[in-house]
């Protein structure tokens, strides 16, 4: 089982803030998009390329990162 945590805009298009999902071990982020996008429609897909995630304590774009029990979907942040 790997909880997810959405923010900000992604939590948005999900309609949720966190989820768990069950995923085989040696899952990747590759197999979460493909999974959320499965779930929430392809258009969710484009968000998710832009998305960095945070793998356990490291913040990642590369799709073939194995999961953690944790993973955070973190959008592109403006501001500083």
């Amino acid at each position: 089982m790997v909880e997810i945590r959405y923010f900000a805009a992604i939590a948005d298009a999900v309609g949720k803030d966190r989820e768990t999902l069950e995923f085989p071990v040696g899952a990747t982020v590759a197999d979460l998009r493909s999974m959320l996008s499965a779930s929430y429609g392809p258009d969710l897909d484009k968000m998710l390329s832009a998305c960095a995630y945070l793998v356990g304590d490291e913040l990642t774009r590369d799709p073939k990162m194995a999961l953690t029990p944790q993973v955070d979907v973190l959008p592109p942040f403006a501001g500083g």
